[in-house]
């Protein structure tokens, strides 16, 4: 019996051994071990790769376990380990793990979810000796814990396995991306250096660009309120051109979450940026489907910013279930065949008029809403929601004399010089993701600024939630000024972007 080790995904990674048995019988081939169909297909396409690389199959009967054998396996990346094993039958064979798809003419190809097994992989075994296609052997390098060994056809594998030819292939290239990067308390971050949208196309709003440099460092949740064209998507849109750079396990998990959409996403400078349409379903948005659980457009935004548009148009079904991913920054999604929860750090941008017609604020074009038409736009942002909220910005309206003041490129200097001074505070999360316990520690209030805050919490009798979002916000306000503890400019500042109903 030979064998070598694969991996699965179902509701967590699975490693899988894969053995195969030579024993007399009429020729063939089988596959046992709860494989499912795109595995079970693999049999012909395996006998129809290796007949046309002028392979003689034995005469014997050759059956493929996949250990253990109560778990289901999903995946073509089944593919080359199985054909190895054929192919090397009288040969001692090392412990690697094996994954990759074969074509019809001899090729080793990737599969979309690949990168996200192999991270998920790293987290489970160190120092894993891997085999992989070629084609996504420079990004599997980067992932931690993992010795990749890239290959591109059969003719490669038999000189890998059979001659022992390992540091032949053994791979040592580094991802351009990641060939000058910065670091960060021993942390490695990668900056963004692409101002494409640029924030000078946008006149006037120094409110806004003001809670967009806010929400930017501080992953800060934000909510624009104007009138048709003001600018409230055209803030949305630049906003992750400012961010702070991202680390490597960001760019990872990004890489991952892409890849069990079934999209291979190349490693970027610019952290992810989602924008579902209004009429998007819940499962698309947060995940689901009938049997498997699928990653959805919250779970893909994580790390980058969720951009909802038109945000009272959006169904009240998905509005409300934003409570558990922006509260916990996780998601849970539970089918009948799999529970998995995925990391919803991001941040969420809504954008809404302030009016059905929209002229409700312009001090030009009459409003032709009534009270109710009014009142009831308003009430489909249930009040848990906006206690959510830690930016409410009410857009100025557009005047012929606004002029262009920060660029993009300024911003972004600005936010990556407090994001330094926070990562010397020794601080992990951004300050809008930090967890309750950890306020205490990180931020501090002077005096005058507890005094002011003590005064605001009496009159206008904050939620302990919406407490923590002005410390947040205020915390992000101080980094801004490199101070230590935050003041009672910071609180005041904090508090000029809650939501205007709360001090009515």
């Amino acid at each position: 019996m030979k064998k070598l080790k694969c991996i699965s995904f179902d509701e967590e990674l699975e490693l899988i051994d894969v053995e195969s048995t030579f024993t007399r019988g009429l020729p063939n081939l089988s596959i046992v071990g709860l494989a499912n169909t795109a595995i079970k297909e693999s049999i012909e396409r395996i006998k129809a790769t290796l007949l046309s690389c002028d392979f003689n199959f034995p005469a014997r009967k050759i059956t493929i376990n996949l250990s253990p054998s109560g778990i289901p396996k999903r995946g073509s990346h089944f593919d080359l380990a199985i054909a190895v094993l054929i192919l090397c039958q009288n040969e001692e064979l090392d412990e690697f793990f094996v994954v990759g798809e074969l074509g019809l003419d001899g090729s080793i190809k990737s599969t979309n979810e690949l990168f996200s097994l192999l991270l998920f992989l790293s987290t489970k075994v160190k120092k894993a000796k891997i085999v992989v296609p070629k084609s996504i052997a420079i990004k599997a390098a980067m992932i931690p814990n993992l010795e990749i060994y890239a290959l591109e056809n059969l003719n490669q594998v038999l000189e890998f396995f059979k001659e022992k030819k390992y540091e032949k292939f053994k791979l040592k290239q580094t991802h351009p991306l990641f060939e000058n990067p910065l670091i960060l308390n021993d942390e490695i971050f990668i900056r963004n250096k692409d101002f494409t949208l640029d924030f000078i196309d946008v006149k006037g709003q120094n409110q806004a660009k003001k809670a967009c440099l806010i929400a930017a460092l501080g992953m800060h949740n934000v909510l624009f309120e104007g009138s048709p064209g003001s600018g409230k998507s055209m803030c949305a849109k630049r906003l992750v051109y400012i961010m702070p750079p991202q680390s490597l396990n960001e760019v990872l998990m990004q890489n991952a979450y892409m890849s069990l959409n079934s999209k291979d996403c190349e490693f970027k400078q610019m952290r992810v940026f989602r924008h579902p349409h209004h009429t998007s379903t819940r499962a698309s948005i947060f995940g689901g489907g009938a049997k498997n659980a699928k990653i959805g457009e919250v779970a893909l935004a994580n790390g980058g910013v969720l951009f909802f548009d038109e945000f009272p148009h959006f169904s009240k079904e998905v509005i409300e279930s934003l409570r558990e991913p922006l509260e916990d920054c996780k998601i849970h999604i539970s089918r009948v065949n799999s529970k998995i929860t995925y990391e919803t750090k991001f941040a969420f941008i809504a954008a809404q008029n302030p009016c059905p017609c929209g002229n409700l604020f312009s001090k030009e074009l009459t409003c032709h809403c009534s009270e109710n038409e009014i009142k009831k736009y308003k009430t489909r942002i249930s009040s848990p929601i906006m206690d959510r909220i830690d930016l409410y910005v009410a857009m100025d309206e557009v005047d012929k004399n606004d002029r262009a003041s920060l660029s993009s490129k300024e911003m972004s200097d600005m936010v990556f010089e407090a994001f330094v001074f926070q990562k010397k505070r020794g601080q992990r999360e951004f300050n809008g993701k930090l967890k309750d316990e950890d306020l205490k520690k990180f931020c501090l209030l002077e005096n005058s600024a507890k005094d002011t805050l003590d005064l605001a919490i009496n009159r206008y009798k904050f939620s302990q939630r919406a407490i923590n979002k002005i410390l947040k916000v205020a915390r992000t306000c101080a980094d801004f000024t490199q101070s230590e503890s935050i003041e009672k400019s910071h609180i005041l500042e904090a508090l000029s972007f809650r939501v205007k109903n709360e001090f009515l």
